[in-house]
């Protein structure tokens, strides 16, 4: 387990309470898409190409889950309406032999080694997303707000 600093979110939840909560999901969910990317984009240049295809056209971001992962996935937020999540994976069943290996092969990683490798630039990003986001949405909201 490693210890984990953020500096600069305080500030941008205080700044996300000016908006709507429709408008504020709409911010979380527009920087996180940006911010996830390139660790998506990253997964595919490490995918291995299998017998079944290229595994790099499977990984993608996306916010929706099959209803097999969905009923795996722990419901960290079910409470909290205002949250987003995202994820980054391949939808390929393939992917899961390839990633953790089966009696026919070893294990040939791309996703851990991804998310490795690209956690820490991710929280960046998405720092860095969020409050330009965060700005858009206040601006916009406020100028609403000044024509009544």
């Amino acid at each position: 387990m490693a210890d984990l600093k953020l500096q600069g979110f305080a500030g941008l939840d205080k700044a996300l309470e000016e908006l709507s909560k429709a408008a504020g999901k709409g911010v979380l969910r527009r920087s996180l898409k940006k911010a996830a990317e390139p660790m998506a984009e990253l997964a595919r240049s490490m995918a291995p190409v299998g017998d079944t295809g290229n595994l790099a056209d499977s990984v993608a971001y996306g916010t929706k889950l099959t209803k097999r992962q969905a009923a795996l996935h722990r419901k960290m937020f079910r409470d909290d309406k205002a949250s987003v999540e995202g994820f980054v994976g391949a939808n390929d069943p393939a992917a899961v032999q390839m990633e953790f290996g089966n009696i026919n092969h070893g294990p040939q990683p791309f996703m851990r080694p991804a998310f490795d490798q690209d956690a820490m630039p991710l929280l960046d990003r998405l720092g860095k997303e969020l409050a330009l986001e965060v700005e858009k949405s206040v601006t916009r909201a406020r100028r609403k707000a000044a024509r009544g």
